[in-house]
């Protein structure tokens, strides 16, 4: 009887694995090729030719007929994955140092670069143990330098002069990249890179909302959503537009 119960647990595991899996492949597939969702659902009509559904966060939209040649579209989905990156990345900057008051008073992301004038110079989520700076020419040869080795390793795809890298992609190049495995199934792999896409224009897109609020309202995200769930009538960027209207 424990063998039948340890053999029917096994067969159980083995089953629900394979309900994963195709749930998994099923929700990859869905995001791609001809029967993918469309941007403006069913009333999306005559779909360019040149978006057939192959690269993840295709749509069917380009009106302007920008990714019309391929180097182009190439050069433009490397452009929009990488300024995604970094808007999810600055979206999280922008919001944390609001959140975290657990060392020293943070400021607002946009007076944060102003600390490094004061007396007490920078301190990295305002511990003094992280990164403590003071001098901004060493930020910015720290910056450039790190920076333009990242950038110039990207650029060479990912290859450095002794080989290392030489198969990688340069867009998503996994291996030493993906230290967590999370792309080692093709499909969650596939799932994963619209995920990202999606979620990077949601973030790029607050991005410039946290720009146009630090320049209308002089204060930060979390802060514009107290006072609106304090006061939505009062609080909203309908009031706010009025300081833009001629007198």
């Amino acid at each position: 009887m424990a063998m039948l119960a340890r053999s029917s647990a096994r067969s159980g595991a083995v089953v629900t694995s394979g309900r994963r899996a195709t749930a998994v492949v099923a929700k990859a597939t869905e995001w791609y090729g001809p029967d993918r969702p469309q941007w403006l659902g069913p009333f999306s009509e005559d779909t360019p030719s040149y978006l057939k559904g192959e690269f993840p966060g295709d749509y069917g939209w380009d009106t302007a007929g920008l990714s019309a040649d391929p180097q182009t579209f190439a050069a433009y989905r490397v452009t929009e994955t990488i300024h995604a990156r970094w808007a999810m990345l600055g979206a999280l900057g922008c919001i944390i140092p609001e959140i975290d008051q657990s060392g020293s008073p943070q400021p607002v992301w946009f007076k944060a670069g102003a600390q490094l004038f004061a007396d007490g110079g920078i301190n990295y989520l305002g511990q003094e143990g992280l990164i403590h700076a003071q001098s901004g020419v060493a930020i910015v040869v720290c910056q450039v330098i790190l920076m333009g080795q990242a950038e110039a390793f990207r650029s060479a795809g990912y290859v450095t002069p002794g080989g290392f890298g030489e198969d990688l992609d340069n867009l998503h190049p996994g291996d030493a990249f993906d230290p967590l495995g999370l792309a080692d199934d093709p499909d969650t792999f596939a799932e994963l890179k619209v995920k990202e896409i999606k979620n990077g224009r949601l973030a790029m897109f607050s991005m410039l909302g946290f720009y146009v609020q630090a320049i209308v309202t002089g204060e930060g995200p979390i802060a514009n959503w107290k006072a609106h769930i304090a006061d939505p009538v009062g609080a909203n960027a309908f009031n706010y537009a009025t300081k833009f209207t001629p007198q």
